[in-house]
């Protein structure tokens, strides 16, 4: 069995897990999510706790188990804590602000770029260099984390535009390395 699949996903105080076929919706404190799961994999809410089970040992069920736990486990830590994606902004005048619920970017272009939030998301600015996405579905965090960051990619050269926090840039010799051969 899947290392992963087999562990029960305990379910939290002030949550609550709901299965309609092969639909589970999640509520909790910070929201609800819903998701539509594979039609094979069965899904038991046992007390506290969800289990998940594959129909044979196929290599494709094997996947789909411990993919399916992870989901699941993942929308109870979105309602109940949420999920956050940290950004940083590298470069002269490079900038974020917020205004209302729109993050306004000035990334060098000839005109700020406005970001609208999907509903679910928030952005958060502490400071000019600094944003934060923050919701409770962990992949539309990251794919909006994703969007932002294509706005300005970082570049090898001088390191300039937005980077996830901590995000490592591998940085290129410019034209100064050819300078010294003949």
């Amino acid at each position: 069995m899947s290392r992963i699949g087999r562990l029960p996903v305990p379910i939290p105080e002030g949550v609550t897990v709901s299965l309609e076929g092969n639909v589970i919706r999640v509520k909790g404190p910070k929201g609800e999510l819903v998701r539509e799961l594979h039609r094979d994999i069965k899904v038991e809410v046992v007390g506290q706790e969800v289990r998940v089970s594959r129909p044979g040992d196929d290599g494709f069920y094997r996947a789909l188990h411990g993919l399916t736990r992870s989901l699941i486990a993942n929308m109870v830590e979105g309602v109940t804590k949420g999920f956050q994606r940290n950004l940083e902004i590298a470069g002269v005048g490079y900038r974020a602000a917020k205004e209302g619920k729109t993050l306004v970017l000035s990334m060098g272009y000839s005109h700020p770029v406005r970001v609208e939030p999907a509903p679910g998301i928030e952005f958060e600015v502490p400071s000019p260099t600094r944003l934060a996405v923050k919701g409770s579905d962990k992949q539309l965090v990251g794919q909006t984390a994703a969007q932002i960051r294509a706005i300005r990619a970082p570049e090898p050269y001088l390191g300039k535009g937005i980077r996830y926090e901590g995000e490592v840039i591998r940085r290129k010799a410019g034209k100064a390395g050819k300078a010294g051969k003949k």
